[in-house]
């Protein structure tokens, strides 16, 4: 049997923990440009299959939500049976369903395969996170292992659309799915010699109940989201998010009445541990929700195609990656809650610049700003990562890395529902007798919907009208972006504040003793629910 060990707790990491971070890292980069390289895939996929509007949203969608619903759950799971063990099996299950995924003969098999790659990629998601915890062990090391991690899991979400775009243009539409098998085969054959093994000897047995309530809650609340920022609030969506109100409900009761709960609700007594995953939640939250309103303005008020809009974005999410791998060596002489204040102020900053655009053709404000945007938005990222794990005791850090990860799935969906109905909001308002005198009524109510079915509709009508339509849905559109980037301004400005006033406390990486490896050693701590004090890495 394998007996690979982590570092003893101090003592700098080695070659093979370099080499095991590599093998983390690539999965985490796949398993994210998951989310985004079927989008391109879709039109493909859908003609060769001949896959309904219904399938389709369910082969888009069917992965997203089996991550976010099982992440929970997978984290406490690699607690209790090991996290190494718990990534190798998630590692073959991945592998396999890619493969089923990318030679599906249905769009039901299509389903099928894209939701196991989702239950998969729950299970590898918080061991990765968890296994780079238990790996490095001096703080400074470790600052910078978990922002490699991040920026991959960032990169990838950003990068899917241009390499699908590319597979798309020189292979069939399966190949998309294809990318993880060889990392996974990587994975699978050097994991076990490079990866430590890590459990909590006192785990209790999984809560089978607590498992179904949890999915019963988070899977309703994320179709919620979904559909808002689809079609708006509707009828079904709504009680969608009631019933997942309830189960989530019943879910913390459950956790407050067991003696070894799925999750561990002594952890947000923890003020490091609560002010970071909020500040983890609401960052994801408010840059999601711009991504997606300046994906759409390059394409319906810029015109950029599909694929030139995913390349436009390259530069910058280059810029953001750097950003988040630069934060953990600042904060070797600066306290992490000025590195994270400093990086929301820039992050404003940005926000404002976005917010003076008004109308086409000024790309090279846009970028600008979105490009300071996103700098300053990988300052928080990362080192708000190792200050949620670094605030767990050892046993529990697979737990507290799928609670921060589901907190960021959550964010990333809400922002783009919130934002985004903000901006339809404002899009209808400003539209409201504007509208081109003469315009048909399909024309009309086209416009009205949303600027995706405007343009369309703008560009079949003849000469002089469909430009004037055409013009007025972009400046309409563009007025919701500057709203939403100008309260996003605020927000982060908000959140920086917020950030001094609960962190200051936390010493610079140089500030610690060597035997207090975490960055929140000198936050006070609550009790677990065993009654030991975390041991604080």
């Amino acid at each position: 049997m394998d007996t690979t060990e982590a570092p003893a707790p101090g003592r700098e990491a080695g070659r093979r923990e370099w080499i095991g971070l590599v093998v983390l890292a690539l999965p985490t980069l796949l398993l994210s440009l998951d989310f985004s390289v079927i989008y391109l895939a879709i039109p493909h996929l859908s003609s060769e299959l001949g896959a309904t509007s219904t399938q389709q949203l369910w082969i888009a969608d069917s992965y997203g939500f089996m991550v976010a619903g099982f992440l929970i759950a997978m984290g406490t799971l690699g607690d209790r049976i090991g996290r190494r063990k718990l990534l190798l099996i998630g590692a073959a299950l991945f592998g396999l369903a890619s493969v089923f995924a990318a030679f599906s003969a249905s769009a039901e098999m299509l389903i099928v395969a894209r939701a196991a790659m989702g239950v998969a990629g729950a299970t590898l998601m918080p061991s990765t996170l968890a296994l780079i915890s238990t790996m490095f062990q001096d703080p400074r090391q470790a600052g910078f292992a978990i922002a490699a991690w991040m920026a991959c899991f960032m990169g990838g979400m950003a990068i899917g659309p241009a390499i699908g775009g590319v597979l798309l243009n020189s292979f069939w539409w399966g190949s998309v799915f294809l990318l993880g098998v060889p990392v996974m085969l990587l994975l699978l054959v050097v994991g076990p010699g490079v990866l430590p093994e890590h459990r909590d000897p006192g785990a209790g047995r999984l809560d089978l109940v607590s498992v179904v309530l949890s999915l019963l809650a988070v899977l309703p609340a994320v179709h919620f989201l979904k559909e808002v920022a689809k079609s708006g609030i509707a009828l079904l969506p709504g009680i969608a998010a009631v019933v997942g109100l309830v189960f989530a409900t019943l879910f913390l009761l459950r956790q407050r009445a067991l003696t070894t709960p799925l999750v561990d609700l002594s952890l947000f007594r923890h003020r490091t541990f609560s002010a970071a995953l909020l500040i983890g939640l609401l960052v994801p939250a408010l840059q999601g929700g711009t991504y997606f309103l300046v994906v759409q303005h390059l394409q319906n008020v810029e015109g950029l195609p599909p694929m030139t809009a995913g390349l436009w974005l390259v530069p910058s999410t280059l810029i953001m990656v750097g950003s988040v791998l630069l934060a953990p060596m600042i904060s070797r002489r600066i306290r992490p809650a000025y590195v994270i204040a400093a990086g929301l102020v820039v992050g404003a900053i940005g926000y404002a610049i976005i917010a003076r655009i008004d109308g086409p053709g000024q790309l090279d404000q846009l970028w600008a700003g979105y490009s300071i945007m996103v700098l300053g938005v990988g300052m928080p990222s990362g080192l708000g990562t190792a200050l949620v794990l670094g605030a767990a005791p050892p046993e529990r850090v697979g737990s507290a890395s799928s609670i921060s990860e589901a907190g960021g799935e959550f964010g990333m969906a809400m922002g783009v529902a919130v934002l985004g109905s903000l901006a339809t909001q404002v899009y209808r308002d400003e539209l409201t007798g504007a509208v081109p005198a003469g315009l048909p009524a399909d024309a009309s109510a086209a416009a009205t919907d949303s600027i995706t079915a405007a343009v369309p509709a703008a560009q079949r009508l003849p000469g002089p009208l469909g430009d004037e339509l055409l013009r007025t849905v972009r400046d309409c559109f563009t007025a919701g972006l500057n709203t939403v980037s100008a309260v996003s301004g605020v927000l982060f400005a908000c959140l920086a504040v917020f950030c001094v006033a609960t962190l200051r406390g936390i010493p610079a990486a140089n500030e610690s003793e060597p035997e207090t490896v975490g960055a929140a050693a000198e936050m006070p701590v609550e009790p677990t629910s065993t009654g030991e004090p975390p041991q604080l890495r």
